[in-house]
């Protein structure tokens, strides 16, 4: 732990008292990350919103130019053609009833779950175990619909979906370390776009508040998140 501490403190000391821009931040992200694998680099922004009102939640979904960094594995509930279709289109597991009761049964081994709306009825069965874990179908992010391949297709491509929490923070994975800075930087731009864009009419006031880039392990580089949203509103 201590080799850890002292670590982290080296990076930390890499991070100067001010707020970065999105270029800067994208650079200084790589080089205090200090892991021996490929960290994850996360963009959180915290949100003048009430989580609480339902007609102040932010939630929403964004195709990221550089992709995630990461292999998705991606589960299609379709029946006949459909199911051909998410096939044809690379998902990794496609079916209905069978996958249903597999799910029943403990298996969870996929990361994004798509399906047809006229399955909703059977997958809405088995919604307190997707739920809880973020995995359930939602048409409000895309992954109910009839265009499966078009949504299997821009998974792979780096889709993310984001969600305001109870905090009001949303926490976006961006790449990974192994990524170059202005990828980083590109990604960022792409999520913080999009959540300025999803701002709420109700919303009142300053609605990005601040916002902070990091590695899995490393220390938040805080970013000057107003002047950010400024630029891309």
């Amino acid at each position: 732990m201590k080799v850890l501490g002292k670590k982290l403190e080296a990076a930390a000391a890499k991070v100067e008292s001010r707020l970065y821009g999105l270029k800067e931040a994208g650079d200084l992200v790589k080089q205090t990350a200090y892991a021996r694998f490929d960290e994850t680099v996360e963009l959180a922004i915290r949100l003048g919103v009430n989580p609480k009102r339902a007609d102040q939640m932010v939630r929403g979904t964004t195709v990221l130019p550089h992709g995630t960094g990461r292999k998705i594995r991606i589960l299609v509930f379709a029946k006949g053609e459909k199911e051909q279709e998410a096939q044809q289109a690379g998902a990794d597991f496609v079916g209905s009833d069978d996958l249903l009761e597999k799910i029943k049964e403990g298996w969870l081994d996929f990361d994004q779950a798509i399906a047809t709306p006229d399955l909703m009825a059977s997958v809405g069965k088995v919604g307190k175990i997707l739920g809880p874990r973020g995995l359930m179908p939602n048409p409000k992010t895309g992954t109910v619909t009839f265009e499966v391949a078009k949504a299997v297709q821009e998974i792979r491509k780096g889709r993310v979906e984001y969600r305001v929490d109870k905090a009001g923070v949303v926490h976006v994975p961006i790449g990974k370390v192994s990524f170059t800075g202005a990828q980083i930087c590109e990604n960022a731009q792409a999520v913080f776009s999009s959540v300025v864009r999803a701002k709420p009419s109700t919303s009142k006031g300053k609605y990005v508040k601040g916002a902070t880039l990091s590695s899995t392990m490393g220390p938040g580089i805080p970013l000057d998140g107003s002047n950010i949203a400024r630029q891309l509103d």
